[in-house]
C-alpha cells in the first residue's frame, strides 16, 4: 500500500478535528495501512484539546504548528510544501478538519490511487448538506467562474496529490493563490471520485457568502491572462458600440470591464512562488501526538 498523509488545516476547532481522527482511523484498512495525519495549526488562539482518540490503525498524528495566522489556502500551500520536503510519502490528502469532508470516501482515494495510480484525484460535489440559499450561491459560483476563467471546478481542497502532482503544483506560484485553480491551472487532466458534502461535527460553518465569492474570484485570478483577453475584448466591442451608436451608455460597461481585470490582476499577486517557498519560514515546530 502506498504511504498516504492526510493534511489537515486547522484554526481553533480541535473539537472537530478530534471526532474527524476518530472517524479516519474507522476507515483505516487494519492490516498494512500506512496512512498518517498532518495538522497545520493556523497558529489558533484557543489551547490544543484532543483526548481519548484511543488510536491503532493511524500510523501517525502529528501537529505542524504555525508561527502567525495566514488563512486556510496558505495553510494547505505551508503543509504540502513541508510535507514534499520533510516526510517520506506517495500521496497527500488535503482535508477540512470540520467533517464536510467525508472520511468514509477516503477508501474511494485509496482505491482508485492504488488500481490506476492518477496524477490527482479530486472530490467533486455531487450533493451538498448547505440551506436552499448557500446552494443556490455556489451554483452561481460555479458558473461565474466558468465565465471568467473557462474552467468549470466541482470541487474544493479534498483531493488525492500524487508525489509528482505535488512536485508539480510546488513548481509555479498559484497553489499560494487558490488550491483549487492550481489543480485545475496545473492538470489538463484530473481523475475524480464523486462525493456528498457533509455537515460539520460541531458549530455553524465557517464558509459564508462573503468567503464563497473570494473564494470563487482567487480561483478566476489564477487565469488572469485568459480574463485580460476576455476583457479587453469586452472593453473593445462596448466602445465599438458607444462610437456606432454615439451613446455613452455603453461606456459605462467597458469601463466596468477594465476595473474587473484590474481587479482580478490586483488579486494575483498572490501567484507567487517566492510567496511559496518563503513560507517554511512561518512553521514554528514538529509535535508528535500519536504513533503507533
Amino acid at each position: 500500500m502506498k504511504k498516504y498523509i492526510i493534511l489537515i488545516p486547522l484554526y481553533n476547532d480541535w473539537e472537530s478535528v478530534s471526532q474527524l481522527i476518530k472517524n479516519i482511523e474507522l476507515e483505516i484498512p487494519k492490516e498494512n495501512s500506512d496512512v498518517s495525519v498532518i495538522i497545520v495549526n493556523d497558529n489558533s488562539t484557543e489551547e490544543m484539546s484532543m483526548k481519548d482518540l484511543n488510536l491503532s490503525n493511524l500510523k501517525s498524528v502529528q501537529i505542524l504548528d504555525l508561527l502567525k495566522n495566514v488563512g486556510h489556502c496558505h495553510a494547505i500551500a505551508t503543509g504540502i510544501k513541508y510535507v514534499h520536503e520533510k516526510t517520506d510519502f506517495d500521496c497527500i490528502i488535503p482535508m477540512d478538519g470540520d467533517g464536510e469532508d467525508k472520511p468514509e470516501e477516503l477508501k474511494k482515494f485509496f482505491e482508485l490511487m492504488e488500481t490506476s495510480s492518477p496524477e490527482i484525484i479530486t472530490a467533486n460535489r455531487m450533493k451538498r448538506s448547505e440551506g436552499p440559499l448557500f446552494q443556490f450561491c455556489y451554483q452561481i459560483h460555479k458558473i461565474l467562474t466558468y465565465l471568467m476563467s473557462g474552467k468549470i471546478v466541482k470541487f474544493g481542497n479534498y483531493s488525492c496529490l500524487s508525489k509528482q502532482a505535488a512536485m508539480k503544483m510546488l513548481s509555479n506560484g498559484s497553489l499560494w493563490l487558490s488550491y483549487s485553480g492550481s489543480v485545475v491551472k496545473n492538470f489538463p487532466s484530473i481523475s475524480h471520485i464523486n462525493s456528498i458534502r457533509g455537515k460539520r461535527y460541531f458549530g455553524p460553518s465557517k464558509m459564508n457568502f462573503s468567503k464563497l465569492v473570494v473564494h470563487s474570484l482567487n480561483i478566476s485570478a489564477t487565469f488572469r491572462e485568459i480574463i485580460f483577453i476576455r476583457s479587453t475584448l469586452l472593453v473593445m466591442f462596448f466602445s465599438y458600440a458607444a462610437h456606432a451608436t454615439a451613446s455613452s451608455y455603453f461606456l459605462i460597461p467597458a469601463m466596468l470591464s477594465w476595473i474587473f481585470m484590474l481587479f482580478m490582476f490586483y488579486l494575483s499577486r498572490n501567484d507567487d512562488l517566492k510567496k511559496l517557498n518563503a513560507s517554511s519560514s512561518n512553521i514554528k515546530d514538529l509535535t508528535t501526538f500519536y504513533k503507533r
